[in-house]
């Protein structure tokens, strides 16, 4: 996967995107990303990858600070056009090069981005970089399960749905690895698909 390829599957993907993942269980996942979440008014939040705004529905988002970035202009201007009476700041910006300084925002949440992007590790150590000390890193995303390898049938699948746009096989204990010291694991737990769709909630610590 490169930037270029996704941002052609992505204009593919754009008109139907919300027929398929955010309606059924990925509503269902969706809806509990946020649980036990106490946002306050005025709290810094930054989605990574917005892609149609499926998440921000989820947010009392007239009492927050939000800025949504996406590579894909098509994604960004379906989100754009939902919320086109908002505050809400949209971005084009690549995932892996975040144009923030350090420390900029209260929450940074990543749904089904580090599977998408060429290089998940640097796009989490971005997401990392740009959160603030005490700040929470919400991850909705598929993973390859820890401990495990991929089936047979998965691994045949892989670079199939690649094409589409993403990677079945990604290790979030991969990506992260590089973070470990920055971040306090709060929750982690499947939420879609067994614990193949997982919420992953980390609080930034130094």
């Amino acid at each position: 996967m490169n930037n270029s390829w996704n941002k052609l599957i992505y204009k593919g993907w754009t008109p139907i995107y919300d027929k398929f993942f955010n309606v059924g269980p990925f509503s269902k996942a969706r809806d509990s990303l946020f649980k036990e979440i106490h946002f306050r008014p005025g709290d810094r939040v930054l989605f990574v990858g917005v892609g149609t705004g499926a998440d921000i529905e989820r947010l009392p988002y007239d009492q927050l600070e939000i800025t949504a970035i996406d590579y894909s202009e098509d994604m960004l201007q379906k989100a754009k056009d939902k919320f086109r009476n908002t505050s809400i700041t949209f971005l084009k910006m690549d995932a892996q090069q975040l144009e923030f300084a350090d420390a900029s925002f209260d929450y940074v949440i990543g749904s089904l981005i580090l599977s998408v992007v060429p290089d998940s590790k640097k796009a989490f150590r971005e997401m990392v970089r740009v959160c603030r000390r005490d700040g929470l890193v919400v991850v909705f995303d598929k993973f390859a399960e820890p401990g495990k390898g991929l089936s047979i049938g998965k691994k045949t699948l892989r670079h199939v749905i690649k094409l589409l746009g993403t990677d079945i096989g990604v290790s979030f204990d991969d990506i992260s690895s590089t973070e470990r010291a920055s971040v306090e694991l709060i929750a982690d737990e499947g939420v879609m698909f067994g614990n193949m769709y997982r919420r992953i909630l980390l609080e930034k610590v130094c």
